[in-house]
């Protein structure tokens, strides 16, 4: 397996995640759902980083110590905390509109997750251990936008006919 096309192939990835959730945040129609997207991209945008910094680590024939992921991950958007405040009920009835944006978020997420799971089977020391980092982290994007949509789907689908 060529380490340095898996990192190059999960930047574009990762920059394409940015941008769909960069675009999707000003056509959202609930504060909470825009303020989410927004703090996912701003996490894309430190993936986009931490991939940079292992393909120029690469390139010198190194691989950056595991300690700048950790420090990532702790400093990570999606704590129990928010997932709690934006999984409130009356949130997500008004998010019923976003469903079809929801459900898009998770699935960019569950991808990127399996992505770097299958890479790192394939992958040795420090490069299969950022990329499991990586798998972590979307992951639990992944989960988070499941619960979203699910939700906002259950609240939708006990609504009266038409909303």
């Amino acid at each position: 397996m060529d380490i340095h096309k898996v990192f190059a192939y999960a930047l574009q990835r990762e920059y394409e995640g940015k941008r769909f959730f960069d675009e999707n945040a000003e056509r959202l129609s609930h504060a909470a759902a825009i303020s989410a997207f927004k703090a996912l991209s701003g996490e894309e945008a430190k993936h986009i980083i931490f991939i940079q910094n292992q393909i120029k680590a690469l390139e010198k024939g190194v691989f950056l110590d595991s300690k700048e992921g950790e420090e990532l991950e702790k400093a990570g958007f999606f704590t129990q905390r928010a997932k709690s405040e934006f999984l409130d009920q009356t949130i997500i009835e008004a998010m019923v509109p976003d469903l079809p944006v929801l459900r898009t978020a998770y699935l960019i997420e569950h991808d990127f997750a399996e992505f770097y799971a299958r890479s790192a089977e394939n992958a040795e020391g420090e490069a299969k251990l950022a990329l499991e980092m990586l798998s972590r982290w979307e992951h639990g994007h992944e989960l988070f936008f499941k619960q979203l949509h699910d939700k906002a789907f259950e609240a939708y689908s006990q609504m009266p006919w038409g909303g």
